[in-house]
């Protein structure tokens, strides 16, 4: 009888960019895939860390997939897998544990013993994503990098996927014909920090896009997000060099406050980031702009929060994703002192979501 699977995927773009991979090589390898929740014979759970929000939501996932599929294989991949896998370790009905890069061997180990495996690989090796079995919609996601160099204060996903690392240019043409080669009509570039490009693949991010562009395929090209001090001149023109090109940016913000932002480790001032944003404006008049805003960062007193307020309701953002900060173990911001209180974190965050509504 022919094998089925179901997934389940949990966080960013990057790993729904991820999973449509994995997908495909189970289509590959004779597997039909079935909805989450029905029985199959392996399930495959994604799993992201970024909050303890995150963290409970995957343990829910795990434990629905252990009950409805009791007699499955069930795979916890992913970040989470790779930061707690001893915590995963304690849900009964669990058989494979993949960190980051594991996850792409799943192969290698599903037709092993039964008896629960834990592999979790500390490799930089850079894994390409852009095909996908999952989904029949017209708009695919192109990984392009992974990894991160930065290290945010409060950020643990450096510590889950690694350094930064990026294919080349010509490798991702390849990878974005065989995507549009299957009816696929929009590309969205992404990774963990695409800015951090060139750096790694010893392209320009323009030259990759400008590639891109003229693929006589692609009717729409779009940039997942993008730091905002590794917004180029350079791209924004070959952006605006075509009509496929997506006017939207999205600018993580993350604080409106210069003294909150420099507790982050954050790479730009508040007027660095308004100066940036007029300058798209300026190239792209009609542009849209979206950003994230963590909420309650160690050392955010009342005055940070509005001038954190103050900037969002000026700027000419169309949304943003709002998020109480979650301490996560091992990063600098966990080890600060001015830990703010869960309801005053609630508190902020709901103001901050109604001036959202209000924005709309």
């Amino acid at each position: 009888m022919e094998k089925t699977v179901s997934f389940y995927t949990l966080g960013c773009r990057l790993n729904f960019s991820e999973t449509g991979q994995i997908a495909q090589k189970f289509v590959d390898t004779g597997h039909k895939i079935v909805e989450f929740g029905e029985k199959s014979d392996v399930v495959f759970i994604n799993t992201c860390t970024v909050t303890d929000s995150a963290d409970s939501s995957c343990r829910n996932v795990i434990r629905k997939a252990t009950k409805t599929s009791p007699h499955a294989t069930v795979v916890v991949a992913g970040c989470y897998a790779q930061m707690n896998p001893e915590e995963i370790k304690k849900i009964k009905g669990v058989d494979l544990i993949l960190g980051t890069s594991e996850k792409y061997k799943v192969f290698d180990y599903l037709e092993e013993n039964k008896e629960l495996q834990i592999k979790i690989d500390k490799s930089h090796d850079f894994w390409p994503a852009g095909e996908s079995a999952l989904e029949d919609r017209t708009r695919a996601f192109l990984k392009i990098q992974d990894g991160c160099n930065y290290i945010c204060s409060y950020c643990i996903i450096p510590f889950a996927r690694g350094r930064s690392r990026a294919m080349p240019a010509i490798d991702a043409l390849e990878e974005a014909k065989r995507v549009l080669e299957q009816g696929k009509k929009e590309i969205v570039l992404t990774g963990v920090n695409i800015g951090e490009y060139e750096t790694n693949s010893g392209d320009k991010l323009s030259t990759l896009v400008e590639g891109l562009l003229k693929l006589p395929e692609l009717k729409r090209l779009r940039l997942s997000s993008v730091e905002p001090n590794t917004m180029s001149d350079d791209l924004l023109e070959v952006l605006k060099s075509s009509p496929k090109s997506a006017h939207h940016f999205h600018l993580p913000l993350q604080s409106g406050d210069d003294d909150v932002l420099k507790l982050m480790k954050r790479k730009y001032t508040v007027e660095e980031y308004k100066n940036i944003v007029a300058n798209i404006q300026r190239i792209f008049p009609e542009s849209s702009f979206g950003a994230d805003i963590i909420v309650g960062h160690p050392g955010e007193t009342e005055e940070a929060f509005e001038n954190t307020y103050q900037l969002v309701s000026e700027m000419p953002l169309t949304h943003f994703h709002v998020f109480p900060y979650s301490k996560r173990q091992n990063t600098v911001s966990a080890k600060m002192e001015e830990h703010i209180q869960s309801v005053v974190k609630k508190e902020r965050c709901k103001k901050l979501i109604e001036l959202g509504e209000k924005k709309l």
